[in-house]
């Protein structure tokens, strides 16, 4: 394929410094826009945690309970708000910190690599606040549910749940990334799909490999307990499924590799 003279122009190579400096430009702009959001959601910070853990109060509540979190340390209460503005403000300014790194890459593509990567960027953060929508909406009311159906009282020992605010933050921020990132395997394998890398027979070939690489995934990703990791499996092997259609609908004409 001959290249248009856009593509020649894009083809020649920038002087180191000015990568550097195009480079410190995209960083200081991430940076700033960073900042900005840590202060006004640490500013927001209760509100926002107030938010996270609504489906614990709504099933604590359920079950007749006051709804209540704790802290035993008198610093913890203030670094987990800390925590909240950094986990909120990375939410906030990721639209930003990936146009940055957009600017700074699109300049060094041709235009056919742009057009063809646009399309990916765009989705990315959109799937990725699709994942912790359906962790928050979905899998927290019923995984808190069944947590809490551990309690016991009104026997000869009472036991009931007693939940730190630092621990609470820490599952619920992991699940929202864990949930986020599982939507990125779609894009992931399609990106993969469309440069020829990988193909939508051997994604078939291989799914038995996967579905036990889904598993372990789940096992690491997902809390200690067994329906919440196989319904993080389940959701990856549908995620999977969806990723081999997809990459078939785009890949180079030829690549299929049969079952």
């Amino acid at each position: 394929m001959t290249d248009t003279p856009e593509d020649e122009i894009n083809d020649q190579e920038m002087p180191l410094l000015e990568h550097l400096a195009e480079l410190r430009k995209r960083l200081i702009w991430s940076g700033l826009t960073f900042i900005i959001a840590f202060i006004v959601c640490f500013h927001f910070a209760p509100r926002i945690y107030e938010f996270l853990a609504a489906p614990l109060a709504h099933a604590l509540e359920a079950r007749g309970q006051k709804p209540e979190l704790i802290y035993t340390a008198l610093y913890e209460a203030f670094f987990t708000y800390v925590k909240v503005a950094v986990f909120a403000a990375a939410f906030v300014s990721f639209p930003v910190v990936a146009a940055q790194v957009w600017l700074f890459v699109a300049p060094g593509l041709y235009k056919r690599e742009r057009r063809a990567l646009l399309p990916f960027l765009i989705v990315t953060p959109i799937l990725f606040f699709a994942g912790g929508a359906l962790a928050y909406y979905v899998f927290f009311p019923v995984a808190w549910k069944f947590f809490l159906s551990f309690q016991t009282m009104g026997g000869g020992v009472d036991i009931q749940i007693l939940a730190k605010v630092s621990d609470y933050l820490d599952i619920v921020m992991k699940l929202i990334f864990a949930f986020g990132l599982a939507f990125e395997l779609p894009v992931l394998l399609t990106l993969l799909g469309k440069v020829g890398i990988v193909s939508s027979g051997a994604l078939r070939k291989y799914r038995r490999y996967a579905y036990v690489g889904c598993f372990v995934a789940a096992a690491i990703m997902a809390p200690p307990d067994v329906p919440s990791q196989v319904l993080m499996a389940g959701l990856l092997i549908f995620l999977f499924e969806i990723s081999v259609f997809s990459v078939k609908l785009v890949e180079p004409k030829g690549e299929t590799v049969d079952a």
